[in-house]
């Protein structure tokens, strides 16, 4: 699988062993940063992961800042996106499975690197079970988005 991972300065040092492991696993990486632990902004990279999925240079993505939240915020910005933000491995996989999720947004300052891993497995070894409940909110989840986009009110 293609993936793409981004991080913030936070997120670095796990952005690395995530992008390590995946390779291990056989994955195609894509890492658009950052790249040091430098001071930097989490929108910049939580943009960067989005417009690679949507763009389709990636099939899924790997956010990573220092608690999660503001990487979701931003990522979830981006239409046709949908992160996630999960610390426990059933949310990872869950979140795939009923949700379609096509990032996962992690905290580097809330789990550890071996928790970290776990939930990037769970993460793709799910797949959207396309049962018509989940259909369903898929498509109203799609639908706000599309009238928020166009300018509109719920």
């Amino acid at each position: 699988m293609k993936l793409v991972i981004g991080s913030d300065h936070a997120g670095f040092q796990l952005k690395v062993s995530i992008g390590d492991l995946l390779r291990s696993l056989g994955h195609e990486v894509l890492d658009v940063g950052a790249f040091n632990e430098n001071p930097s902004d989490y929108p910049d990279f939580a943009e960067a992961v989005g417009r690679a999925v949507v763009d389709k240079k990636a099939e899924r993505g790997v956010l990573i800042c220092g608690s999660g939240v503001g990487a979701s915020v931003a990522a979830n910005k981006i239409p046709g996106v949908r992160a996630g933000m999960c610390h426990d491995t059933y949310s990872a996989h869950q979140g795939v499975e009923h949700d379609d999720i096509n990032v996962l947004v992690l905290g580097s300052r809330v789990v550890g690197v071996m928790l970290a891993q776990d939930l990037v497995k769970a993460f793709l070894g799910a797949k959207f079970t396309n049962e018509e409940r989940h259909v369903r909110r898929l498509n109203k989840v799609k639908a706000i988005e599309a009238k928020y986009a166009a300018g509109g009110r719920l």
